[in-house]
C-alpha cells in the first residue's frame, strides 16, 4: 500500500514536465502513488509519465491585453481551480508540487485554498511568471539555479538543481571520448518546440562553408519544426551531408550522450541535461524569451566551461562554421569543455527535491529542512 499520493502539476511542455517525471519516479522509488495534474497538450508526454492517473485541468494564459480575453482567461483558470479544488479533495494529497507553466496555477491556488502543502519547482534562473504569482502563497520552493537568499522568496527557496530523467542518469555513465583523424563527428542540434527554426535556416548554410574533410565527417542529428523536415532534409542531401531530421525525438538522452559537440537552445532542462550527462555545448539563447531566462540559464555551464554562449544576432551562417569548424578540429578542447560540463551537473536533484517533498508533505518548514542534513 502506498504511503500516501502526492499531486505533480506541470505545463503541458517537455521543459515543465521531464522534472516532473524525474521526482515521480523517485517518489514511486519510495512507495508513493503519484497523479498528474496538466492540460492536454502533455498527450504525447504522457505516456512515458509513471502516474498512477492523469488530471486534465482547464486554464490559459493571462498574456493578452484585449479585457474580453483576459476575462475569459480567468473564468477559465477560475474553471480549472474548481476542477483541480474536486481532484484534490477526491484524491487527499499530502503535498502539491508544481513546476511551472500556467496550467498549474489552479491546482496549486486551490491546494493553498485547502491547506494542503505545497511546492513549487523553478527551473530557470529567473523565475516564470506562473511561479512568481504562486511564490507568495506556497510553503517552500525549489530551485535548479534560484539562490538562497534574504529576500522574500529566497527566505523559503532550496537550490535542488534540475531532476533529470533515469534515461538521462542512464546516459551519463557514457563517458565522453573524443572524436579524432577521420572518425565520424557527431553534432546535435535542437531548439525546442519555439527555438528550432533558427537552426533550421542557419545551420545547413553553415555546414556548407566548411571544408570538405570536415563534412565528410559530420553525423547529423537535428530537431526541426515539422513545417520544416523536408526542407532541411534536403539542404543536407546536396550537400551529401549524413543527417537525421525529426520533429521530435523521444530517446534525446542517448543522442546527447552520442553527441560530440551539442548546439542548441538553453531551457533549464537543457542545459541541466547537457551537464549532467557532460558534453560540449554551444548554446544559444532563445531571444524572444519573456523573462530571458535562458541567458541566465546558460551562464552556469558557460562559467564552468562547459559550453560557449552565443547570441543569436551574432551568428551568421559564416560565423557557425568558423566556430564549429575550429571545434571539430580541437578534440582536446571538446573534451576538456565535456568534463567541465560534467562537473556542474546535479545527477541527485531529483533525491534533493523528494526529500524536500517529503518535508513538506509532513509539514516542515524550509527552515527545519535547511538545519538537517541538507544543503
Amino acid at each position: 500500500m502506498a504511503r500516501g499520493v502526492i499531486l505533480l502539476a506541470a505545463g503541458g511542455t517537455g521543459g515543465h514536465l521531464f522534472p516532473a517525471e524525474a521526482l515521480a519516479h523517485e517518489l514511486i522509488e519510495r512507495g508513493w502513488a503519484v497523479h498528474l495534474a496538466t492540460d492536454t497538450r502533455a498527450e504525447r508526454f504522457a505516456g512515458h509519465f509513471p502516474a498512477a492517473a492523469v488530471h486534465p485541468i482547464q486554464s490559459a494564459t493571462l498574456g493578452s491585453k484585449n479585457p474580453f480575453a483576459l476575462l475569459g482567461a480567468f473564468w477559465k483558470i477560475w474553471s480549472g481551480v474548481r476542477q483541480a479544488s474536486a481532484v484534490i479533495g477526491r484524491i487527499k494529497p499530502e503535498a502539491v508540487v508544481g513546476f511551472g507553466g500556467y496550467p498549474t496555477l489552479p491546482p496549486l491556488y486551490a491546494a493553498t485554498r485547502r491547506k494542503v502543502p505545497t511546492l513549487i519547482h523553478e527551473q530557470n534562473a529567473v523565475m516564470g511568471r506562473a511561479n512568481r504569482a504562486l511564490a507568495g502563497r506556497v510553503d517552500a520552493i525549489a530551485g535548479g539555479f534560484l539562490p538562497q537568499d534574504e529576500s522574500a522568496a529566497g527566505a523559503k527557496t532550496v537550490t535542488t538543481g534540475n531532476p533529470v530523467r533515469p534515461a538521462v542518469l542512464e546516459a551519463a555513465g557514457t563517458p565522453y571520448v573524443a572524436s579524432t583523424g577521420d572518425e565520424p563527428f557527431r553534432l546535435l542540434v535542437f531548439g525546442g518546440s519555439q527555438g528550432a527554426q533558427f537552426f533550421s535556416d542557419a545551420m545547413p548554410g553553415a555546414v556548407a562553408l566548411l571544408s570538405d574533410a570536415q563534412r565528410r565527417r559530420l553525423v547529423i542529428t537535428q530537431q526541426a519544426r515539422a513545417d520544416d523536415v523536408a526542407r532541411v532534409k534536403a539542404a543536407y542531401a546536396a550537400l551529401g551531408v549524413a543527417v537525421e531530421v525529426s520533429p521530435f525525438f523521444t530517446d534525446m538522452a542517448a543522442r546527447i550522450a552520442a553527441a560530440h559537440l551539442v548546439i542548441s537552445r538553453s531551457g533549464a532542462s537543457t542545459v541541466s541535461e547537457i551537464a549532467v550527462i557532460g558534453r560540449p555545448a554551444l548554446l544559444v539563447p532563445y531571444p524572444f524569451a519573456l523573462d530571458h531566462d535562458q541567458a541566465a540559464n546558460a551562464a552556469a555551464l558557460a562559467t564552468a566551461g562547459g559550453g560557449e554562449v552565443h547570441v543569436q544576432s551574432s551568428l551568421s551562417p559564416e560565423r557557425i562554421a568558423a566556430l564549429l569548424g575550429a571545434l571539430v578540429d580541437q578534440p582536446e578542447r571538446l573534451a576538456t569543455m565535456a568534463a567541465a560540463a560534467k562537473s556542474v551537473g546535479r545527477p541527485d536533484a531529483a533525491r534533493l527535491l523528494a526529500d524536500l517533498t517529503e518535508a513538506i508533505a509532513s509539514r516542515k518548514t524550509v527552515s527545519d529542512f535547511r538545519k538537517g542534513t541538507h544543503p
